[in-house]
């Protein structure tokens, strides 16, 4: 039974009752059933704004979504097959995962060189720090 069925019915067994309004156990009673009348259809006017609120937020993301799948594609995995197709067999590939997204993010020698490379999936700036393993390399050849 909902809230507003509940409070008709409270009205109905104060009635049934024969509550003197008069007096004042009966004024109370017939105020308090009032004030959950009042209550009861706030509530419902709530609920039924809720229920057109999430429809336009599911239209929303629907919609969202497309754009997503313009934009980014229908399939990550798609995504990255696509970005390892694209690299010359001949040319080295790197590989490494974007720390915001966790998404994996091919790349050849010339990015790893230019020192840094833009996330496809969010955008994200990857920074490589290549001083480290400059000073490796040269440490071996010692």
């Amino acid at each position: 039974m909902e809230i507003m069925e509940r409070v008709s019915y409270l009205k109905g067994l104060a009635e049934g009752m024969k509550l003197d309004t008069k007096k004042d156990e009966g004024k109370l009673m017939a105020a308090i059933i009032d004030v959950l009348e009042d209550i009861a259809l706030e509530l419902e006017d709530l609920e039924d704004e809720v229920a057109e609120m999430a429809d336009g937020l599911d239209i929303v993301s629907d919609d969202l979504e497309d754009v997503e799948d313009v934009l980014f594609g229908d399939d990550d995995d798609e995504d990255d097959e696509y970005y390892e197709d694209e690299l010359d067999e001949d040319e080295e590939c790197y590989a490494t995962t974007c720390p915001t997204c966790e998404e994996t993010v091919f790349f050849d020698e010339t990015i790893l060189e230019d020192g840094e490379v833009i996330c496809p999936n969010c955008g994200e700036k990857l920074e490589f720090d290549m001083s480290s393993l400059e000073e490796e390399e040269s440490e071996d050849e010692e």
